[in-house]
């Protein structure tokens, strides 16, 4: 690995190792279960993954916007981005697996230099639901972003966006000045190209994540309403609504206890605790791959730099068996994952 990796993966680790310290102390000591503790009462543990349905491939933390729940710590800042070598190795993978989705996330994928050839080429593939997660603003951002919405509709992307709120006060507070008024540019546009409009088979999904220390509501309810106000004001149609509870991580747990709401927010996680929503969680049917090439139970493990539980970390050593085979290392943010009616990158699980 060279020298500049190097680096960038000395500051994750110090940066997760600080997190994980954080989590493990404080009120888990005395007074809380541990997630393991949890799942333990209900025979759950340990976790095992079922069979491998989505490669989430992140393509690096370099975005154009600085979000305060951003669960990766993103920004313009961040020089982390998977080279075009380490991408080769993930189409052999990809070829092999029993993966149907292929799920591209970040940063903003986009700005990876390599990624339209990734696109590409993994396109040709055979992968039934080919997901790219853009924030939106990206399609706004530069003139070279501005044909993204024809070359997602080229390549059948399934396009899933971030969008807190429909109104811009609120969109704004938590993702910076500005990119409401992009956001609902950009929509537009896709639904130029046949996203999200009735009868096209081009999917655009919508994600929620609350905006402060609490958790979402109810999902169904906020997807009719966001269809019907963003609808009615703008004339914007999309799928589905995916509410996402945010997780005591990265810049969101910084938030916590900056704003002294981390023993409230870590209560009510542990009250919602959900048992069937254990069942379904993400990292039972989806493995991680970091921009470097390592290998996670879920992208918020991969944030606090657990790798998989196997000796073949790397996606060069992936061996299928071996990792079906592994246990799924948890730790008490995965309470967030299991509250209430669950979460995961899809939205709801129960």
């Amino acid at each position: 690995m060279a020298t500049k990796s190097l680096k960038a993966r000395e500051k994750l680790i110090a940066k997760a190792e600080q997190q994980l310290n954080y989590l493990e102390g404080g009120i888990f000591k005395d007074e809380l279960p541990t997630f393991d503790e949890k799942i333990k009462l209900f025979q759950q543990y340990p976790l095992q993954p079922n069979s491998l349905e989505v490669l989430q491939i992140n393509l690096g933390y370099m975005c154009n916007q600085v979000c305060d729940h951003c669960h990766v710590d993103a920004g313009p800042d961040r020089k982390e981005i998977m080279t075009q070598t380490t991408m080769q190795t993930c189409l052999k993978v990809i070829q092999n697996t029993g993966a149907h989705t292929l799920d591209l996330t970040g940063g903003a994928p986009e700005m990876n230099p390599h990624f339209r050839w990734f696109v590409e080429e993994a396109s040709q593939a055979g992968i039934k639901d080919f997901i790219v997660r853009s924030n939106l603003t990206i399609i706004e951002a530069n003139k070279k972003y501005h044909d993204l919405p024809d070359f997602f509709k080229k390549n059948n992307i399934h396009v899933v966006s971030s969008m807190p709120h429909w109104t811009e006060e609120k969109t704004d507070q938590q993702r910076g000045k500005g990119v409401f008024s992009k956001s609902i540019k950009a929509l537009l546009k896709l639904n130029q190209v046949g996203y999200g409009m009735p009868g096209s088979s081009l999917k655009l999904d919508l994600v929620y994540n609350p905006s402060g220390a609490f958790l979402p509501s109810n999902q169904e309810a906020m997807e009719k309403s966001f269809k019907e106000k963003l609808l009615k004001e703008f004339g914007i149609h999309f799928n589905s609504l995916f509410a996402i509870t945010n997780l005591p991580i990265s810049r969101f747990l910084d938030y916590l206890i900056a704003s002294d709401n981390y023993e409230d927010y870590m209560y009510s996680l542990v009250e919602a605790f959900n048992p069937v929503a254990v069942e379904n969680v993400m990292c039972r049917n989806t493995l991680s791959v970091s921009w470097d090439g390592y290998l996670y139970d879920c992208d918020f493990n991969q944030m606090l730099e657990m790798k998989i539980d196997s000796p073949r970390q790397h996606i060069e050593n992936y061996n299928e068996s071996e990792i079906q085979n592994r246990y799924i290392k948890t730790h008490q943010h995965c309470y967030g994952c299991t509250a209430g009616a669950g979460s995961s990158c899809q939205g709801n699980i129960t």
